[in-house]
């Protein structure tokens, strides 16, 4: 080997090795989607991912939430006029169609440059840079985060707390918060919780725990409730959705539906969603 391939061989190592130390090139951001994911590159900065096929659900499609649904159709079209709008906390029971809902709504308005951003509850540390980056844009955000809870301590539970309400720095106009969970208070509640001071092992003031506990909740203005269905309810869903898939509701078609729920011990939209999924590729072929 002659010096100069010995020199080039070792400046290609050189150049490896600096590659390696050098923060990867964040990759641009494409304003003409219409929805993006939050990820964490290797050096733990952040960035907007576009999502190429999402998921697009129309309202309609919703059953048995219609109060649920009015009340975040009309927070969201209050958001997109510039008029005041609450952020929204949706919690309840599991497969009840929170997150669902969160969808069909931004799907109902994405025609009006309304943008969702999916951000993961361990990615919400980098909550403000978020908020930096699309907050001077002249399009609306909807900031995302599905089966939100919190464990006491978590770095996550605090800067959203900052984000919605605590700030030095005013909330942006054109960003909402949208959020699910099956805790109300998002943080878990205890017994010792609810003993009398002298009780508490250590704590002079209980209250202030207690009060602690709900003051990220209570920063959502619009709370959502939802519920496990009937067995009505359930049952339409069903029929709803196998109808949908292309296939037909007949005399057995009801027994099939309260089995599948029995095995699964539960009643809700996401149940009645995967019966009908088994149910008509069962007996598509016939």
């Amino acid at each position: 080997m002659s010096q100069l391939d010995q020199f080039l061989s070792r400046l290609e190592q050189l150049i490896d090795r600096v590659e390696r130390i050098l923060p990867a090139v964040i990759p641009p951001i494409d304003w003409s989607s219409s929805a993006y994911r939050w990820r964490l590159m290797q050096d733990g900065r952040g960035h907007l991912h576009a999502v190429k096929n999402p998921h697009k659900i129309h309202l309609n499609s919703l059953l048995n939430v219609e109060t649920q649904k009015t009340a975040i159709v009309r927070n969201t079209a209050q958001f997109l006029a510039g008029r005041p709008a609450n952020n929204v906390l949706l919690t309840g029971a599991r497969g009840t169609g929170k997150s669902t809902l969160i969808k069909a709504c931004w799907n109902e308005f994405s025609g009006q440059d309304l943008k969702l951003i999916e951000v993961d509850k361990t990615e919400l540390i980098q909550l403000a840079d978020i908020i930096d980056l699309v907050g001077g844009r002249p399009e609306k955000f909807i900031i995302f985060c599905d089966d939100m809870s919190f464990e006491e301590g978590e770095l996550g539970y605090k800067a959203l707390k900052s984000a919605l309400d605590g700030s030095i720095a005013a909330p942006s106009d054109n960003i909402l918060f949208y959020a699910t969970s099956n805790r109300r208070h998002l943080l878990p509640e205890k017994m010792r919780d609810n003993l009398d001071v002298r009780y508490e092992d250590g704590e002079v003031r209980p209250s202030d725990s207690i009060e602690e506990k709900v003051s990220l909740s209570e920063r959502f203005g619009l709370w959502l409730s939802f519920y496990s269905f009937s067995q009505e309810e359930y049952l339409s869903t069903a029929r709803y959705w196998v109808e949908y898939l292309g296939g037909r509701w007949v005399e057995n078609s009801e027994f099939e539906a309260l089995l599948w729920h029995r095995s699964r011990g539960a009643r809700s939209g996401r149940i009645a969603w995967q019966f009908a999924k088994d149910y008509v590729g069962r007996f598509s072929q016939n």
